[in-house]
């Protein structure tokens, strides 16, 4: 059976998208077999290509963001997926508040799985480029340590 992976953040235009386009290309690069998705808890962007400052930032460390979409999180995600990532504890709370009482995913801090100080993703949306180098450092980080805890999972 292949894990599923949503992640999540506010507009799914920064901070979701990359870390749905890095975990993939990480995970492609352990052979791991994943389905990873990610969405927003808000439709202001649905249907748009994430953050033009976002797509490049992750071009210049070789991830292609260009093709997502943004999309709403839907009540039928909390069955469709294994993990729903929030990136920050504002996500996460609307997460638990919106999500049904049956649910049949883990709903988790995404850099709960890094090592670092920090247990939330900042959103880089309103300040300047070395916001968004440094969200994809976190991502990074918290994409291998997903990784290891999938790979410590399956052992």
């Amino acid at each position: 059976m292949t894990t599923s992976i949503l992640f999540v953040c506010l507009g799914n235009i920064c901070r979701s998208p990359a870390a749905e386009g890095v975990l993939r290309a990480k995970s492609r690069a352990r052979g791991m077999k994943l389905f990873i998705e990610s969405a927003g808890t808000g439709a202001w962007h649905v249907g748009d290509p994430p953050d033009v400052r976002m797509i490049k930032a992750a071009v210049q460390r070789g991830y292609d963001l260009s093709y997502l979409r943004a999309r709403k999180i839907e009540q039928s995600d909390f069955y469709a997926f294994d993990y729903l990532l929030a990136m920050d504890l504002t996500n996460q709370t609307d997460l638990l508040s919106i999500g049904p009482p049956d649910r049949t995913c883990d709903i988790r801090l995404f850099l709960d799985f890094a090592e670092g100080e920090t247990r939330e993703t900042p959103d880089p949306y309103s300040g300047g480029a070395d916001g968004f180098a440094h969200v994809l450092d976190l991502i990074e980080k918290g994409a291998e340590g997903f990784l290891d805890h999938l790979e410590d999972e399956s052992e």
